[in-house]
């Protein structure tokens, strides 16, 4: 497991463009904002978490076609279907080093963009901590999705059709989370507890339905 970790981590910084198009991305999504909502900055700091998440959110959904499509290319998914190693041990495992080429990074940008939409410290301190936590649930979902679409040739956008209505949860949970930060009446612990519960649920859900989906795509 170790070795399919290094081998995606290696291919993932090859194949160049995936974590620098998704943070490119974000920081788009980021951009446009006070260009739409004006130069207000009170009302920047008060959407900013939510922007923020947003912005994460539709950036994840980006590569997630990729998660086994070099693998159906190659014609090594055939061999990975075929090994003694359990199917939903290796998918869990690409979509941690998923995760950690294209999720991490918007983590590590997204305390930047937080000066940039006039958010203050607990703010984007909340927003990086949430982020950190949800975000591989969204991969983890993803990966389902990119097993059904794995066997289509434009499968891309059914693979963000699919995961977005999943993902809500996260996103819900999220932004609560950083609310519940910012205002000091409101605890913060519960939600954030639900957004980690809800990445332990997909961390068990999300590899299973993916290697379900990719046998039957075999078939």
């Amino acid at each position: 497991m170790i070795a399919l970790l290094a081998r995606d981590l290696k291919l993932s910084v090859r194949a160049g463009g995936g974590a620098l198009i998704g943070v490119l991305f974000f920081m788009t999504v980021v951009a446009v904002i006070p260009f739409g909502v004006g130069p207000d900055l009170n009302l920047l700091a008060r959407i900013g978490p939510a922007i923020l998440w947003i912005g994460a959110l539709l950036a994840s959904l980006l590569g997630l076609d990729r998660l086994f499509q070099a693998e159906r290319e190659d014609g090594s998914l055939d061999l990975i279907l075929m090994q003694e190693t359990p199917l939903v041990l290796t998918v869990f495992v690409k979509c941690v080093a998923h995760w950690i080429t294209t999720g991490l990074p918007l983590v590590i940008a997204s305390p930047l963009l937080g000066l940039f939409m006039n958010m203050d410290e607990v703010a984007i301190g909340a927003t990086t901590l949430t982020l950190l936590a949800g975000t591989p649930a969204i991969t983890f979902i993803g990966a389902a999705g990119a097993g059904i679409a794995v066997a289509l040739p434009r499968g891309g956008l059914l693979v963000s059709i699919l995961v977005l209505p999943l993902a809500i949860p996260v996103l819900i949970f999220g932004v609560s989370a950083v609310y519940a930060a910012i205002q000091e009446p409101a605890p913060f612990l519960p939600p954030f507890l639900i957004l980690v519960a809800l990445n332990l649920f997909f961390a068990v859900i999300g590899p299973v339905a993916a290697a379900a989906a990719l046998r039957l795509s075999s078939d």
